[in-house]
């Protein structure tokens, strides 16, 4: 086994478990909560912004926390919370309870993937770099196609069981990745603002708004949008999530022959598509959009890991705490935002992803810009 895969493969558990499972296994989810009479429609929509306002808060307070306790035990930290906030959604304890939970998991998810992938990155050799933080982000498709593939296995004995299986898999994943936890000394030094790196943040900010869609309403869009039920909702997350593999594996090799900035130009283009292909009222367009949706999501995300690199350098990982955080502060406002509009407008999902959209072909807008300013 090559010897950046120990810290990269721990890596992978970390954003397999705090996004791929504790935020992204709750789409397939949406349908059967609203389906079993636990939540009602923009309800539903509420839990998963609250879980993009966890996610915030993990994001600014990683770092500081990372200083405090250490990278290892703050990954420790984060998988228990998630395995925590998993098992109470077990119990149907009232909107309240739940949206404190779906929370909380956010925040375990914010936490693990601002200090994971720099913490990889800096415990491997520089030739091996690019590789390992591919494998981090990868994890996050590995999470969703995993989540996929057990909330309909896990839902025919009811939700309970599912959140319980849930939280079993993060424990799986939690004590395979221990032993290989990465470490880095994270100062308090303030990162340096390269030139340009304004437009980065932006730029992936609109991507991370324009993504809200996909990632809260797909499963929905498939099941009650398209009549085609919670099996093929939860199908067309694991779409989502395979595509999203293949975006994290391939984002590398693009970009070691186009480079970084060309390549995050295509790969908004593919989001754009996405939520384009998401509007008509076809049910045969779910499956394409599912997968174009998760190749950017994974991919755009690791493509601008690459970029942080081109324009900061060794200050890197100060510019992809700033790229994180403003993915979170975008997707939090856009989240709930889209949440009211969805109940405003009758559970419209033309709404959120026209809207979704909107904000993708912003994003490349922005980024078309930042390969002109690079020029």
């Amino acid at each position: 086994m090559a010897s950046y895969l120990r810290f990269a493969s721990a890596g992978a558990a970390a954003t397999a478990s705090g996004n791929g499972i504790a935020r992204f296994a709750y789409v397939p989810l949406f349908p059967a909560m609203v389906t079993a009479g636990w939540v009602d429609g923009g309800q539903a929509g509420t839990l998963g912004a609250a879980a993009l306002l966890g996610y915030l808060i993990g994001t600014l307070i990683g770092p500081a926390v990372a200083r405090r306790i250490g990278v290892p035990r703050l990954l420790d930290a984060g998988m228990a919370l998630i395995a925590v906030s998993l098992a109470a959604c077990a119990w149907n304890g009232g909107f309240a309870w739940l949206l404190l939970w779906r929370t909380l998991a956010g925040v375990a998810g914010g936490l693990l993937m601002a200090i994971a992938g720099p913490a990889t990155q800096a415990s491997v050799a520089a030739p091996d770099r690019g590789k390992a933080g591919g494998v981090v982000i990868s994890g996050v498709g590995i999470g969703i196609a995993t989540g996929a593939v057990a909330v309909p296995a896990l839902l025919g004995a009811g939700l309970p069981a599912t959140w319980l299986g849930l939280a079993g898999l993060v424990l799986l994943l939690w004590a395979f990745a221990h032993p290989r936890w990465p470490d880095m000394v994270l100062t308090g030094a303030a990162a340096a603002r390269p030139p340009r790196a304004r437009l980065l943040i932006l730029t992936y900010g609109l991507h991370g708004a324009g993504m809200v869609p996909p990632m809260v309403y797909l499963a929905d869009l498939a099941a009650r949008g398209r009549g085609l039920g919670v099996g093929i909702g939860a199908a067309t997350w694991l779409a989502f999530g395979l595509a999203g593999i293949a975006g994290g594996v391939l984002s590398g090799r693009v970009v070691d022959r186009l480079g970084a900035l060309p390549t995050l130009v295509l790969w908004l283009l593919v989001q754009a598509a996405a939520l384009a292909l998401a509007l008509p009222p076809s049910p045969g367009l779910v499956l394409p959009t599912a997968a174009l949706a998760g190749f950017a999501a994974v991919g755009v995300t690791t493509v601008t890991l690459a970029v942080t690199r081109v324009l900061a350098g060794p200050q890197a990982t100060g510019l992809w705490v700033r790229c994180t955080a403003a993915f979170a502060v975008v997707q939090t406002v856009v989240g709930f935002a889209l949440a009211a509009l969805f109940a405003a407008t009758g559970e419209s999902h033309a709404a959120v992803f026209g809207s979704g959209l909107v904000f993708s072909l912003a994003a490349l807008g922005t980024a078309l810009a930042l390969a002109r300013a690079a020029r």
